[in-house]
């Protein structure tokens, strides 16, 4: 059985929705104390859009989730856990909010 060290939550946008997100992960951030990734403007790794990254402790992420599902705001978030093994966090155990997107899981391997 895999151990959950963490979790990701990518905060997904574009150029009309940037402030909109910037002004989410900001403030999560400031509630909850997660720490904050850059604001790509370019798909980066297996994600399709541009997004923004939330690290989020294993004892926080059900309140974190609880606060995304309201403040999203039609922002679609796409969360996983972190195992160790990338292509099964991102393929198997994700946690959509929003549409699903197509992730671009070759990238491992």
């Amino acid at each position: 059985m895999s151990i959950i060290h963490s979790y990701h939550a990518h905060i997904y946008y574009d150029a009309s929705t940037l402030p909109q997100a910037r002004a989410l992960c900001e403030e999560a951030v400031r509630v909850f104390g997660l720490k904050m990734g850059r604001l790509h403007q370019r798909p980066v790794g297996p994600h399709p859009d541009w997004s923004c990254q939330l690290t989020v402790a294993v004892e926080d992420i059900g309140a974190v989730l609880g606060w995304l599902a309201l403040n999203r705001n039609g922002l679609v978030v796409f969360t996983h856990p972190e195992t160790g093994d990338e292509l099964a966090d991102h393929a198997n155990h994700a946690i959509w909010m929003g549409a699903v997107r197509p992730l671009d899981l070759s990238i491992f391997g």
